[in-house]
């Protein structure tokens, strides 16, 4: 995966913000959204495509177009570089691999100590009886 050529098929809009901010709002298109086209890219494999079509499928489009915004800074700039780096990081986080887990045999040790932790609460449980009268 090419970083510098995944962001070269970024494409983006600037919009204007929405909330408070008086003037500013009004009259500045600050709000940058991100298309990403993953069907379309060259810069992934093809099972790249699969794995991140899979794992965002909640995020896509129909199409297959993933959509972020950033709106949280006054500056079209500042906005533009925070959307891509949480479209790099997202995009890492789905292409990475997890772990296999490697199943453990549990310790006689541990074994041995629930039991006799077991055995001791059954005897503390057993004195609190009454005596049996016969």
């Amino acid at each position: 995966m090419n970083a510098e050529q995944l962001i070269s098929e970024l494409t983006f809009k600037a919009v204007r913000s929405s909330g408070a901010g008086g003037q500013n709002v009004n009259k500045v298109a600050s709000k940058v959204e991100l298309y990403f086209d993953v069907p379309a890219s060259l810069a992934l494999r093809e099972d790249q495509k699969q794995i991140i079509l899979q794992k965002l499928q909640n995020r896509l489009t129909k199409e297959g177009v993933l959509i972020l915004q950033c709106d949280e800074s006054r500056s079209q700039h500042k906005n533009k570089s925070l959307v891509i780096d949480r479209f790099m990081a997202l995009i890492e986080t789905s292409l990475k691999q997890p772990k296999k887990r490697k199943p453990t045999k549990i310790p006689k040790s541990v074994i041995k100590k629930r039991l006799k932790s077991k055995r001791d609460l059954s005897s503390k449980k057993a004195l609190r009886k009454p005596p049996s009268l016969d």
